[in-house]
């Protein structure tokens, strides 16, 4: 019963007292049985007023805290959940009347994992379905498998750079579909030949002008010349984009690009940022290589995804112009991409030489640095996800990546300004106000970064928007 209705009732039961003048009037059995109907459905619509507006709350007690942005912890700490934000976090007794308490036996609390190179669409999806006949239904229900699959690795938030995800944010976010926060690039843009081409070579010259099967469902975008450009990326944001995702130079997996390959001119550049600008957002661009990334920067690209083979200058000029580097921890290992094409595993092999050198260096230079894995076309790639992040602790101390993966990356994503579609409390963060995303590690993360390689083993609850996902605790 609503507030209003409960006033009419209220208002009932005043004109009958009223009305009633005489007082033998108000022992009549039949007047005793309105008033008594409408005091009962005063009861139960005040009842039902406080349940709607009291909020659902969670305590977690006896919980040691990485909030995500300093190092120590906070000891012994209490952490209390109203709906799906954190109203306290504190190392004193927090009152706790109506809230469900949680008692963490020590555990540590961390932020909500964040990754900021996923592609949701392509994460679970063979390489075969994108370049052999796949179409946009087996893209969905597999996307649609995978989501709480990530979501169940801890990571909470992805930003999705490339790929038609729009539906599934929808859904995820209307809790029809379990899994993390999307905040979706939408269709890869990529000039003919360029790193998101997948056409065959049988479709090449198009003399009729159509747009091929990947881009009439939105995965990718084929753009070339200043007004296609323009074009496109208006289209990615009437379609929800929350910030633009271009190919500036060749690729690893992709057939037609070399590697040194410099993709699109500084005006089309310029016009993609121009557009993104004109949203409030920004434009991250696929490249690696030197030249690449200095004409994007001075195009005012703001994030440059990969950039293994980017030197000294370069990177000092990314740090004048505020631009981050958003790299993944892609070494030739144990953990190797393996491609159908030999070509792809030789620029696999090459772009991973400078991975080790690159990290070291953007950190000896202060560059902004982000987290994030560009896990695609595997299930079996898509489930060390985890791994990766823990694989920074050759560069970084676990205080340092953990930072990285959480309060750093939030920072990134509030590039995208008014086109960030999560704007109630700030991301990647344990504190008043923050939306509540959170882990609780069985030990400590902070002194042994390898916890987060294995969720499954050492995640004992997991907290996305206030509802608890996973939770070993009871």
């Amino acid at each position: 019963m609503a507030a209003s209705q409960i006033k009419t009732v209220a208002g009932l039961i005043q004109k009958i007292n009223m009305d009633s003048e005489d007082t033998t009037m108000n022992t009549k059995p039949e007047i005793l049985t309105i008033k008594r109907f409408c005091l009962l459905l005063l009861s139960f619509g005040a009842m039902s007023v406080f349940a709607e507006d009291a909020p659902v709350r969670t305590l977690f007690t006896n919980v040691h805290v990485f909030d995500g942005v300093h190092e120590e912890r906070i000891e012994n700490a209490n952490v209390l959940i109203e709906d799906n934000l954190i109203a306290a976090v504190s190392s004193e007794p927090i009152e706790s009347s109506g809230a469900t308490v949680i008692d963490a036996g020590g555990r540590t609390m961390i932020p909500g994992l964040t990754d900021m190179h996923w592609h949701m669409a392509l994460a679970e999806l063979p390489m075969e379905t994108i370049m052999f006949g796949g179409d946009a239904y087996e893209v969905g229900i597999r996307m649609a498998h995978a989501a709480p699959r990530t979501l169940m690795r801890g990571f909470t938030t992805v930003r999705d750079m490339g790929g038609n995800t729009f539906s599934l944010k929808k859904l995820i976010d209307a809790g029809e579909v379990v899994g993390p926060r999307i905040l979706p690039a939408g269709p890869m843009m990529s000039q003919t030949g360029g790193h998101f081409d997948y056409r065959l070579p049988n479709q090449v010259p198009d003399r009729a002008g159509l747009i091929d099967y990947w881009g009439r469902v939105g995965m990718n975008a084929i753009a070339d010349g200043v007004p296609a450009v323009r074009q496109r990326a208006r289209e990615a944001f009437m379609l929800g984009a929350t910030q633009l995702k271009i190919a500036g130079g060749g690729g690893v997996a992709s057939t037609y690009d070399p590697i040194d390959v410099r993709q699109y001119s500084f005006d089309e550049m310029q016009a993609a940022v121009d557009v993104a600008e004109s949203y409030n957002s920004y434009v991250g661009a696929h490249i690696f290589t030197d030249d690449a990334v200095q004409m994007a920067v001075k195009a005012g690209v703001k994030s440059i995804e990969h950039g293994m083979l980017i030197g000294e200058d370069t990177l000092e000029l990314m740090k004048e112009n505020d631009v981050w580097l958003s790299i993944q921890p892609i070494l030739n290992d144990e953990d190797a991409d393996e491609f159908p094409n030999p070509e792809s595993n030789r620029k696999f092999a090459e772009v991973t030489k400078g991975t080790d050198a690159i990290y070291r260096l953007a950190k000896e230079k202060g560059v902004k640095i982000a987290f994030g894995t560009d896990l695609f076309m595997s299930k079996e790639a898509a489930a060390k996800q985890g791994k990766f992040l823990a694989k920074l602790s050759r560069w970084f101390t676990p205080y340092e990546a953990l930072k990285m993966a959480t309060s750093d990356n939030a920072e990134l994503m509030e590039l995208s300004g008014p086109r960030h579609p999560y704007k109630e409390g700030p991301l990647g963060v344990i504190q008043e106000g923050a939306y509540a995303d959170l882990i609780l590690v069985d030990g400590n993360p902070l002194e042994d970064l390898n916890l987060v390689s294995d969720a499954e083993a050492n995640f004992d609850l997991i907290m996305k928007d206030g509802k608890i996902y996973k939770n070993r605790l009871q």
